[in-house]
């Protein structure tokens, strides 16, 4: 995994530009500890940071293709491309020739044979760069999910790129601005295809590739769900979704370096962990690597909330036992995600404050732990959007709210009923001027009207069809953007097997009916794998991500806002309810230690260093 940066100016020559595009490449360093390099032409830099994963010696990047003595392409890119090996025979049958064993060149001969459209060919998670220096043109491209970021910022005569914000404000040329639509984005949990948070700044959407030249940019969509007739009966569409997971994680498990599971006990996760227990045992007999992440004294002390009804710890040893896998525990304590280090670190990752806190400390802190044993894991992302497996689809009142269901159940939470989640110690005039409200009406009916329907559907079966689309294109980039720039910011590498297009593609189409047809949440990813996991993980509701409930955690945030509102330097008071602000920190009823109530605090103390840090200039 890797990241990737560059410019293109067509009224410059960027060859004397190697100091900009060396520090816009140094902006990614985590993203690929193992190697940095650029490559200069007169109207193209490229940069590249490299998390060798495949081939170790031979994907050093830019890669440069050779033809004759010429130079027609060079690339930079970031992912996995899982059907390489095929897609290399095939290549190899037209006269091609590689000089190493990567898919990187594969990617790059794929599109010297197939032009743009070598997108479509291609299986996995990737965003990446190609000059062609033949016509003078840059490619950009996302895969189908958008599961690797790509940003860009268009400039009078060319382009900005990275993989992260932060790479192009390295670059003077673009600064830290964020106006209304900047905020908006920021303090949505549904995202809008295209924007970013900086006001010059746009994100490619995924399933697309731009074209940029001396004619300016040109965007094509080259992938997009489509609805059709599913005609397999329940025992077919069972066996058909087993098939293709186990053959997406056999895929998937492809690697030079050490690989993992990170499990949970939940369903996903420990569904993923089978298959990956049977095709290593399958390939070469060798154990699957599972990890798992408890807080010091969580199921000693834990107690019930409204999402979270059990601990991880002891579903996850069933699985453990069941597989035989090689375990290891992390077990993080209070002081791990107090750390200030630790919050920034968190921030700077994801370039923009969240109001997540404690959910993302902990991750970042548990993917910095899980590099230290390998530097691939598999997680279960989306496996809820394509199965159904969220409490709010279940729901009527949620399920059938003219809004996005998880913006519907926020009102089941006091702390965010008023402002929405994380917002409420924000300052009133600020909050009506953004109007999250009016911005979530749109952006929902915009999401409502791209849905794609078969005739004849049910009311209930076209409105589970246009949720499923909801939370693939408005909810999942969130958390695909969280999973990756937290993970890269620790130098490792996470597949998201539930997120291979064609089980999107086919679960997209397979009826809410066949979906539940046991009364339950992800009844065919249950029926899949009923022979392969105990009966306890089986039947186990979703659990999301575990927060801590140590109330020394929630002590801290209060001391922290306290000291804030004590100063008179810091940034984030321009946006803050003073009073409302003051009341938080010295709360000391019980609803103060939930974990919806702290998202208030988390926000403002996040929002307090991304100002100060990245210098934000706010035009509101």
């Amino acid at each position: 995994m890797c990241g990737i940066t560059g410019w293109v100016d067509f009224s410059r020559d960027l060859t004397a530009a190697r100091p900009t595009i060396e520090s816009m490449t140094r902006a990614l360093g985590n993203r690929g500890p193992d190697s940095a390099a650029v490559w200069l032409d007169r109207h193209a830099a490229l940069g590249h940071t490299r998390t060798a994963v495949i081939d170790l010696a031979g994907g050093l990047q830019p890669l440069v293709a050779q033809e004759d003595g010429r130079t027609p392409a060079v690339l930079s890119y970031s992912g996995e491309v899982y059907n390489f090996r095929e897609l290399r025979s095939l290549l190899r049958s037209n006269g091609h020739r590689f000089r190493t064993s990567s898919d990187t060149e594969v990617v790059l001969r794929a599109y010297l044979e197939w032009g743009p459209d070598c997108v479509r060919r291609l299986e996995g998670m990737f965003a990446f760069a190609i000059w062609d220096r033949r016509h003078e043109e840059l490619v950009l491209a996302r895969d189908r999910l958008g599961i690797k970021p790509l940003f860009y910022a268009r400039l009078p005569h060319g382009v900005l790129f990275g993989s992260e914000p932060k790479s192009l404000l390295a670059n003077r040329l673009v600064r830290p601005v964020v106006d209304q639509a900047g905020l908006r984005e920021l303090l949505s949990t549904a995202k809008t295809p295209g924007q970013a948070v900086f006001r010059d700044m746009l994100e490619l959407p995924p399933g697309h590739t731009a074209v940029v030249s001396r004619r300016g940019i040109s965007l094509n969509r080259y992938w997009r769900l489509r609805a059709a007739p599913h005609t397999d009966d329940l025992p077919t569409t069972i066996t058909t979704v087993r098939e293709l997971l186990k053959d997406i994680v056999r895929r998937e498990l492809v690697a030079d370096v050490p690989l993992c599971t990170a499990l949970s006990g939940g369903l996903d996760s420990s569904a993923l962990t089978a298959f990956a227990a049977d095709v290593l045992a399958e390939q070469d007999g060798h154990r699957v690597r599972t990890i798992t992440t408890t807080f010091e004294g969580y199921g000693d002390n834990f107690r019930p909330d409204d999402t979270r009804s059990a601990p991880d710890a002891p579903f996850a040893a069933e699985v453990v036992r069941a597989v035989g896998s090689d375990h290891v525990d992390i077990v993080l304590t209070t002081s791990d995600i107090t750390e200030e280090s630790t919050r920034l670190a968190a921030m700077r990752a994801q370039d923009m404050p969240t109001p997540y806190g404690d959910m993302d400390a902990s991750l970042y802190r548990t993917f910095r732990r899980i590099r230290q044993h390998n530097t691939v894991a598999l997680i279960g992302e989306g496996a809820d959007e394509i199965f159904g497996g969220y409490i709010w689809l279940h729901q009527a009142e949620f399920a059938h709210a003219q809004t996005f269901p998880w913006v519907a159940m926020e009102s089941l939470h006091d702390s965010c009923r008023e402002a929405g989640m994380g917002r409420a110690l924000l300052d009133q005039g600020l909050l009506a001027k953004i109007d999250m409200p009016q911005h979530y009406a749109e952006i929902y009916r915009q999401a409502c009207a791209e849905a794609p329907h078969q005739d004849g559907e049910s009311a209930d079966e076209h409105r589970m069809r246009e949720l499923c689309y909801l939370h693939l294109t408005r909810w999942l980039p969130m958390l695909l953007d969280r999973d990756d720039r937290l993970s890269m910011a620790s130098g490792l590498e996470v597949r998201v097997p539930f997120c291979d297009h064609r089980l999107v593609e086919y679960l997209y189409n397979v009826p809410w009916s066949m979906k539940t047809y046991d009364g339950r949440e992800k009844s065919l990813l249950r029926a899949a794998v009923a022979d392969k996991l105990p009966q306890r993980v089986l039947r186990r509701p979703k659990s999301p991500w575990p927060v801590t409930q140590d109330p020394a955690y929630t002590h801290a945030l209060q001391r922290e806002l306290s000291k804030l509102l004590a100063g008179w330097d810091s940034p984030a008071l321009q946006l803050i309810d003073v009073g409302n602000a003051r009341r938080a920190a010295d709360d000391t009823s019980a609803t103060a230690y939930g974990w919806h109530s702290r998202m208030n605090i988390e926000l403002v103390l996040q929002l307090d260093l991304w100002l100060r840090h990245y210098e934000v200039e706010l035009a509101l």
